[in-house]
Formats: structure tokens, C-alpha cells, sequence
């Protein structure tokens, strides 16, 4: 079988993306398989995670796999001197696909060119997060029952928010209108507009967030403000409480819409929108699971007619 990276959402067409979602919808049917017995996948975390390690072991364990790696670079050879080339190359001597966070933009594709078994990006630095993004595009599927025309608000953090790159790349085939909500410092970087503009992607900017600019909204978008992407820690501390959603503000919102949030949150969200009906990051973050379990059958070549015509689900 020829090697399947799963490294960026931006080279998916449309119908591989639909693909991957009903891949996901089977997983969350039926979780717990023995699709991949026998074969061991690792994790190589390079920069801090919870909720994408934690998941990405999850669905390799429900699947029937096996996991190695590390989630703490300070606890590889890296320390050492090791290069990633030889990390990566020494690790595909174990395991049959590798998911890798990397603080530094294209360390996953640079990865996927050295590497003899399956790279799966699991973010690099400020760049991509695309399995963020199919768990992303799977809650709006999920919540929206389409994912076709569709008014989707981003806030916040723009600039460093590799969900949000990552997101408009994967709905340009959807007709969205994109509003893009942030302060100045912090704002969608031109080469994401104008990504938008060669897709012929609708989007609107602003740096008001108030009941009225979120009223129109399906998706309601909320990203945190990333400490760890600033050379300037007072540009931080300007920008970081900029943007707070609270519960009044959701008074006038559509009855479809949905808060997502990739998580974690700092204070971008107050604690009492969790009871909120609109609210949806919690359960957003639970489909990561069935995202991932989909993104690992795929690069280890396991297709939709296989998992439906599956004889080892677990009940």
C-alpha cells in the first residue's frame, strides 16, 4: 500500500472529507473495534497537550492498537542532539503510523518526507491542525445536519490560531460567509484573505464582538489567545482579555447556533455559558475521538466498507 500522510486538510477534496465524517459517524456508532490488532502507533509530542494526545491514544486503543512515544520532549534523545530526521526515522522502526506536535511551522510535512510509515500532524507551530479540523467540520456536520452555506464567526486569536488556518481551507468547498472577529494585533493574516478570495470564500472583518456582530452566526467560533506563540509578553497582556464571551450576550443568537472551542479555554469563555443550550466545546472535544479513530483507518488504509462490514466491534 502506497503511504498515506495525514499532514494538512488543504489537499482533501470535498468528497474525502465527506468520507472521513461518515468514517466518524460509524466510530461513534461503535467505538470500541479491533480494526487495528496488531499494530502499534506513536505519539511524538514535541509541545504541551491534553485533549489531542489524550484522544489520539484513545482512539488507537479502542481500535485494538498498541501506543508508544513520548509527551514530554525533554524525556527523548532530542535533549540529546537528536535531530527530527533521525527521531523520526528511528521511531518508524517501531510503529506503523506516527502522530507528531511540533512547535515549529512544516516539522509534520518536512516529517512525512523522511518518514517510511504514515505522519499524521497533530499541529506545528501556528500553522495546521487538521484533525482538529475533521473533528471541527464533524461537530458542525453534526449540530447543523449540513455543512453547506453556512455563517461561521471566528474570535479571538486569528493571527497564531492554527484551527481557524485550518478550518477555512477545509470549508472552502461548502459556500461559507466567514466572519473574522479580533483585535488589530491579532487579526487573520493576509495570507489566509486572500486564500479566501482565490476560493471565491465570502468573509467580513471586524473588532467589534458584541450581541449584535454574533447574531447571524450557525458557528459561533471562539479561540484562545496563545501565550506561547508571543515573542512580546506585554503585546499579550494587551490583547489576551480582549474578547470574553458571557452568557448575555447569547440572548438574540439563532437557534441552531453553536459555541465551539478547541480548547483549553483561559477566559475567553465565561464558566456559566457551559449551561447554555448553545454551547457545544465539551462535546465538540468527545468527537475527537471517533475523528481520530476515522484518521488512523485511513492512513493505514482501512476504508468506510471495511469498518461498516466490521466483525470485531467490542459492545
Amino acid at each position: 500500500m502506497k503511504k498515506r500522510d495525514f499532514v494538512t486538510i488543504a489537499n482533501l477534496s470535498k468528497d474525502e472529507i465527506l468520507y472521513l465524517i461518515e468514517m466518524a459517524q460509524e466510530f461513534e456508532r461503535h467505538p470500541n473495534r479491533e480494526l487495528l490488532k496488531g499494530k502499534i502507533v506513536a505519539t511524538l509530542f514535541f509541545e504541551p497537550s491534553t485533549r489531542t494526545r489524550l484522544s489520539f491514544e484513545t482512539a488507537a486503543n479502542r481500535l485494538g492498537a498498541k501506543v508508544i512515544g513520548f509527551s514530554d520532549a525533554k524525556a527523548s534523545s532530542v535533549t540529546k542532539g537528536e535531530t527530527l530526521k533521525d527521531t523520526i526515522l528511528m521511531v518508524s522502526n517501531y510503529a506503523d503510523a506516527i502522530a507528531m506536535r511540533h512547535y515549529i511551522e512544516g516539522a509534520a510535512q518536512y516529517a512525512s518526507e523522511v518518514s517510511p510509515v504514515a505522519i499524521i500532524n497533530a499541529g506545528d507551530g501556528a500553522h495546521m491542525h487538521p484533525s482538529q479540523c475533521l473533528l471541527d467540520l464533524y461537530s458542525i456536520y453534526k449540530t447543523q445536519g449540513t455543512l453547506e452555506n453556512l455563517n461561521i464567526t471566528l474570535v479571538g486569536d486569528l493571527k497564531y490560531g492554527r484551527t481557524v488556518h485550518s478550518l477555512i481551507m477545509a470549508m472552502r468547498h461548502f459556500n461559507p460567509t466567514f466572519h473574522f472577529i479580533a483585535p488589530e494585533e491579532l487579526a487573520m493574516p493576509t495570507e489566509y484573505k486572500i486564500y479566501c478570495q482565490e476560493h471565491g470564500i465570502r468573509y467580513e472583518e471586524s473588532t467589534e464582538f458584541n450581541e449584535n456582530t454574533i447574531a447571524d452566526a450557525d458557528i459561533l467560533y471562539m479561540t484562545r489567545v496563545q501565550k506561547e506563540r508571543f515573542s512580546d509578553l506585554m503585546e499579550y497582556e494587551r490583547v489576551k482579555n480582549v474578547f470574553i464571551l458571557k452568557n448575555d450576550m447569547l440572548s438574540h443568537v439563532k437557534d441552531n447556533m453553536r459555541i465551539l472551542h478547541p480548547l483549553p479555554r483561559v477566559n475567553e469563555i465565561a464558566y456559566d455559558v457551559d449551561d447554555n443550550p448553545h454551547a457545544y466545546y465539551i462535546q465538540q472535544a468527545q468527537n475527537g475521538l471517533y475523528a481520530r479513530e476515522a484518521i488512523f483507518c485511513h492512513v493505514l488504509g482501512i476504508g468506510l466498507d471495511e469498518i461498516r462490514n466490521d466483525k470485531t466491534i467490542i459492545e
